[in-house]
């Protein structure tokens, strides 16, 4: 069994959610979010990032972690500040040796809807029927619990590179 940690990067929330993976079985563990105050300034966003995934890293111990790609946005502010921050959501599983794949969005909605034009509401509906049992009390940590669906529906072809 692989305990795989989805992780959907922002600078304001973060999403994190937990499966395991028996081959083609999966099974929710955990999600929830990580948010940061805005009133604080982006290094002490970031340390808070930083400092919450670890403890998340080291209170559920996953084998492997997927982190989706960011997506370019109209504000260059915006983007900078979410590259930050997934820049910390990429650093934290592999200081930790734990190995880090990436999925684009389309690859993540394709995986866990079968088209890559899937709606956020269509996401969602799929994660709850794919994972009984999972709350998912934001839309980042179905975000988050779809990308590491997505993973387990790929680990194959990242297992080569992801050892490297």
């Amino acid at each position: 069994m692989t305990r795989i940690l989805g992780l959907d990067p922002g600078l304001r929330v973060t999403g994190w959610g937990l499966v395991e993976a028996a081959g083609n079985r999966l099974r929710h563990v955990a999600d929830g979010t990580i948010a940061t105050d805005a009133g604080e300034s982006v290094p002490a966003r970031l340390r808070t990032l930083h400092e919450a995934l670890a403890a998340l890293l080291r209170d559920w111990a996953p084998d492997e972690a997927a982190v989706e790609e960011t997506f370019v946005n109209r504000n260059p502010a915006s983007t900078l500040k979410l590259g930050y921050a997934r820049g910390v959501v990429l650093l934290a599983p592999s200081l930790a040796g734990i190995p880090v794949a990436e999925y684009a969005a389309l690859s993540v909605k394709q995986a866990v809807v079968g088209t890559g034009g899937a709606s956020k509401e269509q996401v969602q509906a799929m994660v709850r029927r794919l994972l009984p049992g999972a709350v998912m009390k934001r839309a980042d940590a179905a975000d988050a619990l779809a990308v590491a669906i997505c993973h387990a529906h790929h680990r194959g072809s990242h297992a080569r590179w992801m050892a490297a």
